[in-house]
């Protein structure tokens, strides 16, 4: 990324308060305002949770994937709760991501840039600002930064100091991530110990066994022909970066600074940062805020996303058509994305922007169950991930990425699966996602392999 990339300017008349002049969309009614603004005036004073040369290290790394050198894997919970951030938790969640990563790398000869939905995925936009239950309303659940989960009026009230606990849980979580990955724990060497017992019995497993075999081998032969591996750092450790939604533009605010060095402004609560299907509006809040820093920056892509909506977003945020600013996340439905994503496809390019297009095939998948649960079936977030290829195929444009909601935990949450198949009666086994349902390990596992064999048909592998 060249200097003048890094030092773009903000739009005109563009601070980090200016948002404070535009609607703010899925905002919690805070019942103390002067707490709420104790709390920023905190954050603001606390050390920043990720770095300005960090961020433009993902954003040279986008730009790659976005020229066909790379592919991202985001991944990781749907909404993160503070109990999570434990050693345990943080280790469960890396161990998948770089399962996954490791499968689509080794199917498709590219490297994966790994971002992770982690140290700070604390809230949840919700379809309804409230919830009924035996004739009882309440303030929906927002996630632990806003509220708790209990239905009764005390959790569900709207609490501004759970903003500085999701500061420390971060915190608490990316001091964990780099020392697992920079430590040890993502040695190719311990591939084979990535893999979970639950895991191993699945033909997902089993493959994945077979290709951690082959990495194994590649080591020693590597070794025998005088590489000296153990001087590799490459070999030893990764990168993962941290990404959420900007959801609350206060909490955002606080943590944005402005480098001097560098001229630019960062949102230094994550590297990637991303504005959801339900606050993409081109007049909002959230992108007011967010056209103003310096990060690479997702935006979700659902069904009502039209064309033009689409390139004044772009235009918005990525006046400069910067390779590795824009990650766009389509989450349109399988059997809608062969229709949808095309004219979406056609927009961008023909307006100029070099986007990273990634998949998020959870999202349009959703459904409550026979059972009612809320959840999605395996089958229909594969197909979606086809379409998705497909659609990248008839337009001559770039598949970048998958955007995923998983966990290393053997929860029971999707539906399918080929080792001990999910079914409507078993969802309420280990169903306990804090809002949507994830994919579990050997589910996980599933999807990576047939994704990897889709994109080297894709590269003609």
């Amino acid at each position: 990324m060249t200097p003048q990339e890094s030092s773009a300017p903000p739009p005109h008349g563009w601070t980090p308060t200016s948002w404070h002049d535009h609607p703010a969309a899925q905002q919690p009614d805070y019942p103390d305002p002067r707490a709420l603004r104790r709390v920023t005036e905190t954050l603001a004073l606390q050390p920043p949770l990720v770095l300005p040369g960090e961020i433009l290290d993902l954003r040279r790394e986008l730009a790659g994937v976005a020229a066909g050198d790379g592919f991202l894997l985001q991944a990781g919970d749907c909404a993160e709760r503070f109990g999570s951030c434990t050693e345990d938790g943080v280790r469960g969640k890396l161990r998948v991501i770089l399962q996954l990563a490791i499968v689509l790398t080794f199917g498709s000869g590219l490297p994966v840039v790994k971002v992770g939905r982690i140290a700070g995925q604390f809230g949840k936009p919700r379809s309804s600002p409230t919830e009924t239950v035996d004739g009882v309303e309440l303030p929906a659940f927002r996630g632990d930064i806003v509220n708790g989960p209990e239905f009764d009026p005390a959790s569900r009230r709207p609490d501004a100091d759970r903003l500085l606990r999701a500061y420390h849980h971060s915190s608490a979580a990316l001091n964990v991530l780099r020392a697992l990955t920079l430590g040890g724990f993502a040695d190719l060497g311990q591939v084979h110990a990535w893999n979970q017992e639950s895991v191993r019995r699945s033909a997902a497993g089993r493959r994945y066994e077979k290709a951690a075999d082959d990495i194994s081998r590649a080591l020693r032969f590597m070794s025998a022909c005088g590489v000296d591996t153990g001087a590799q750092p490459v070999l030893h450790q990764t990168r993962l970066y941290t990404s959420h939604e900007a959801l609350l533009p206060a909490y955002e605010q606080a943590l944005t600074r402005y480098d001097e060095h560098r001229r630019a402004w960062f949102g230094t609560s994550a590297h990637l940062l991303w504005i959801g299907d339900r606050t993409r509006q081109l007049d909002g809040a959230h992108v007011e805020l967010l056209s103003g820093v310096a990060n690479p920056l997702g935006v979700k892509v659902g069904p009502s996303t039209t064309p033009e909506d689409l390139r004044a977003l772009c235009e918005r945020l990525d006046p400069h058509r910067s390779p590795g600013r824009l990650v766009l996340i389509t989450r349109l439905g399988a059997g809608r994305s062969g229709d949808l994503l095309p004219p979406l496809l056609r927009a961008v390019r023909e307006a100029g922007h070099l986007p990273v297009w990634a998949c998020d095939p959870m999202h349009g998948n959703t459904f409550v169950s026979p059972a009612g649960y809320k959840t999605r079936r395996l089958s229909d977030i594969t197909a979606e991930i086809g379409e998705f290829f497909a659609a990248h195929a008839q337009e001559g444009t770039r598949p970048g990425g998958l955007h995923l909601e998983l966990t290393g935990d053997d929860v029971t949450e999707c539906l399918g699966g080929e080792l001990d198949e999910i079914v409507d009666a078993r969802l309420g086994t280990r169903y306990e996602t804090a809002c949507d349902p994830r994919l579990n390990a050997a589910q996980s596992l599933e999807l990576a392999f047939h994704s990897a064999e889709i994109l080297r048909a894709h590269l003609g592998a």
